[in-house]
């Protein structure tokens, strides 16, 4: 029994060529996919209904056979399922099939134009009368959305519209952020996304991505085959425990996956339809949220040990299994417990990535790599010390000793030598080495124990201070003061996010050093104005650098990555800073450029794995830079037929 989910392409009407009340066959031309439930004909679960879907190509046309019975009656939708009479206990089927033409193609968010289809699709596909007279370009859509996003006062009703729209449709989305990037960026990712998870059950409407929870264990595989799309080759997975500065925020940290691969698309051009969000939902610790009666999540307490590693080690092979080789998963804001011992499991079978481990450090060492033109001394000539020795400080400490190694041609132990970090105890050195996780171990150096971060700066003397602590205002005005004492121009980068947990602000950083800092940012920050002077500081932003290095690693089909590639993606970040930026205190240029800048880093990526033999598109092509531009979506509109 075959039920129709919308009947507008439908009519009863005699003397209307092909349709008929006794319809036996109909022509879809619909531009989209046409998907057909065939389910159990009274209408009751567990009697072995069977769920078919045939896809069909865009402008492709298909005919499919319905049984004598007409299902449209009255000029709406037989209840063939006695859905209208039963009673609230008794079980109905939902399955029907959907056309993507008419009503339908207005509410599929990846076939949609809105007011932006023409006269001609608007007949071709049944739209006539569902939409007002006027026919919108895109360009206009745009403006118009941008004039609505900007009446609203609060950052997270502009998020709510924003997601609004890219569940309405797709590619206007994904116009408006690509053209408004620097506006938006904040908006849907950091800051905003943090206070959105942290309300996310509040807010919830629609669902988006796949939530995996522990009552899916054994059978993650067939939970992977309901997502609708099967070319999938970014995902982006989290486990809530720690989002960004805000931690356990359990089941409601899918507001992260989703934000970094809005940002995979907007900014480095992978398509829309290849981008998987995935939340594993282990329960959380966080017990305001599971006694919020909003929360979406799985009401327990986090799930460790042996019963977290087989569910995330089934997840691991079931992507494989159904993805293939090259899907790229990227791992994000778990916990520096598990996020150290996920990368270096899977790292060797899978194509891996830590943001927040391997992202965050590649967008800081290119930092690093552009102020070495500002104060005139190379990596190896600092010293640097870390407010913060979690995943992120290690991370990118591990980073920059790999570069000053390879720029020195010495050790990678001889390079550690140059940074320190200090935790929540002090200034780590050997004296503490016992103590200490292993992913600390390697900088822990001979030094009498430091207390505090005044004192470690005072008694270091650093030229770098780089704040991953995620503890906001911890930059104090002593400290700013210390650093300016003993540097011309002090390199200060306060990386924590959201704002909120910013170790200091830009403003503090200009004024207390007299503005002499070069100065830094996970959030954004706005201009200063002192001593006559503007001050524009940079954002250590990861969006200058995973959307570039995904879709090098997918241009490529990279297979694993490779430390040289994070070194590569810095470099050729930091090659697209010009004088002008210098001139203005810059560290990183402009987001406005982030497409052109994200098809360099992918070119230097993918020739990096072609180097080392890690690629396996071949032949290589020959201008990567225009080949990296060639492969990027576009959200401009699609024609129909």
């Amino acid at each position: 029994m075959i039920s129709l989910h919308r009947a507008n392409f439908l009519s009863n009407k005699p003397g209307v060529p092909g349709q008929s009340n006794g319809l036996t066959r109909f022509q879809s031309r619909g531009p989209a996919v046409v998907r057909v439930a065939v389910g159990p004909s009274k209408g009751r679960s567990g009697e072995n209904g069977t769920v078919l879907t045939e896809e069909v190509k865009e402008g492709a046309s298909s005919a499919i056979d319905l049984n004598d019975k007409s299902t449209v009656s009255g000029g709406g939708v037989e209840d063939v399922y006695g859905e209208d009479s039963a009673t609230e206990d008794q079980l109905v089927t939902p399955w029907s099939l959907s056309v993507a033409s008419g009503y339908s193609l207005l509410r599929d968010p990846h076939h949609n134009k809105g007011l932006a289809f023409t006269e001609k699709e608007r007949d071709a596909h049944y739209l006539q009368g569902l939409l007002p007279p006027a026919v919108v370009p895109q360009q206009l859509q745009v403006k118009k959305m941008m004039n609505n996003i900007r009446q609203y006062q609060v950052p997270l009703q502009k998020y709510m519209a924003m997601m609004d729209l890219q569940e309405r449709n797709e590619r206007l989305f994904y116009r408006l952020l690509i053209d408004n990037v620097e506006e938006l960026l904040p908006v849907v990712y950091t800051p905003t996304v943090g206070e959105a998870c942290q309300k996310y059950g509040s807010i919830f409407r629609q669902p988006q991505g796949l939530f995996i929870s522990l009552k899916e264990k054994g059978r993650v595989l067939e939970v992977l085959k309901n997502w609708p799309e099967r070319h999938i080759q970014v995902i982006v997975v989290t486990d809530g425990e720690r989002i960004l500065g805000l931690g356990d925020l359990g089941c409601q940290g899918m507001g992260i996956p989703v934000g970094k691969l809005a940002l995979y698309t907007a900014l480095g051009g992978i398509r829309p339809s290849s981008c998987l969000p995935v939340t594993i939902d282990v329960g959380t610790n966080n017990k305001a949220l599971l006694k919020d009666e909003f929360y979406i999540g799985l009401r327990q307490k986090r799930a460790t040990g042996q019963e977290y590693a087989e569910l995330m080690h089934e997840f691991m092979t079931a992507v494989k299994q159904i993805y293939g080789e090259k899907v790229l998963v990227q791992f994000e804001d778990f916990a520096n417990h598990n996020a150290f011992d996920l990368l270096a499991k899977y790292g060797s079978t899978h194509l891996v990535f830590n943001d927040d481990i391997q992202g965050t450090a590649s967008v800081v060492l290119s930092g690093l790599i552009s102020a070495q033109k500002l104060v005139g001394k190379s990596l190896a000539d600092q010293t640097y010390l870390f407010l913060g020795a979690g995943e992120a400080g290690t991370g990118i400490a591990e980073l920059i000793a790999l570069e000053i190694s390879k720029q020195t041609n010495t050790p990678v132990e001889e390079a550690r030598k140059k940074i320190w970090l200090v935790d929540s105890k002090g200034l780590i050195v050997n004296g503490r080495k016992e103590s200490l996780q292993h992913f600390k171990k390697p900088w822990a150096h001979e030094h009498e124990p430091v207390t505090g971060l005044l004192n470690a700066v005072k008694t270091l003397k650093p030229t770098v201070l780089i704040g991953s602590s995620g503890v906001g205002r911890t930059f104090t005005k002593d400290v700013v003061e210390a650093m300016a004492t003993f540097n011309e121009r002090p390199i200060i980068l306060a990386l924590s996010n959201p704002t909120s947990q910013s170790e200091c602000t830009a403003e503090e950083a200009y004024t207390w050093s007299k503005g002499r800092a070069i100065f830094a940012s996970g959030s954004p920050f706005d201009p200063v104005e002192y001593g006559g002077r503007t001050f524009t500081s940079g954002q250590a932003n990861n969006a200058y650098i995973f959307p570039g290095f995904g879709l090098g690693l997918i241009i490529s089909g990279a297979i694993r990555v490779h430390d040289d590639m994070l070194l590569a993606a810095s470099e050729a970040l930091a090659a697209q800073v010009t004088e002008e930026h210098f001139a203005k205190g810059l560290l990183y240029p402009p987001f406005r450029d982030i497409r052109k800048i994200s098809a360099h880093i992918a070119a230097k990526v993918a020739a990096k794995a072609y180097e080392l033999g890690l690629a396996t598109r071949l032949p290589q092509p020959e201008n990567l830079v225009k080949y990296a531009e060639s492969c990027m979506y576009s959200p401009a509109y699609r024609s129909y037929r």
